[in-house]
């Protein structure tokens, strides 16, 4: 599968394509430390060394994933995909809902992930321009790790929620 989030859209369109793609707040990621590469990233939002950018055509489903990966991946049907890679890759955290119940949650988590940090409260994610969205996501957020590491630096970084080990 490639990553196809933009489903034929003109990308000069401005923000209107990225409905299914909201930007991490800086809260969030910098408490986790240095990340080498954002898979699913968005113009002008840095978080990795490397950010594969769909509207410059780099796939981040079909191009090589390395070292640390940070994934905050499309919330559409490009979720699982994009969930099954990171667990593939197993190293790095993704931000996604807390949707516990869903084949991709028995999927790609509970088997697959070293850890998991449930939110404290909702995330209000930034817009296209980097703003704060005028209401929060309307559902629980959690912060995967994969790989020994990850779940190091998620047990210890701080952000408020409840940490629980998996593997």
């Amino acid at each position: 599968m490639t990553n196809s989030w933009l489903a034929g859209e003109n990308p000069q369109d401005g923000s209107r394509h990225r409905k299914d793609r909201w930007l991490t707040p800086s809260s969030l990621t910098d408490p986790l430390g240095h990340f080498d590469l954002d898979p699913a990233g968005a113009p002008g939002h840095t978080i990795a060394d490397r950010t594969y950018l769909i509207d410059q055509g780099e796939d981040g489903l079909v191009l090589p994933w390395n070292n640390r990966v940070w994934l905050n991946p499309p919330y559409g049907k490009l979720l699982s995909p994009f969930m099954a890679r990171m667990a593939e890759h197993n190293h790095g955290t993704a931000l996604i809902f807390a949707r516990t119940e869903t084949a991709m949650f028995h999927a790609y988590v509970w088997p697959l992930a070293s850890a998991a940090l449930f939110l404290r409260g909702r995330v209000t994610f930034l817009d296209a321009e980097g703003k704060r969205a005028s209401a929060n996501a309307g559902a629980p957020s959690v912060l995967l790790a994969y790989g020994d590491e990850d779940a190091h630096i998620l047990s210890a970084s701080g952000i408020d929620g409840a940490f629980l080990r998996l593997h």
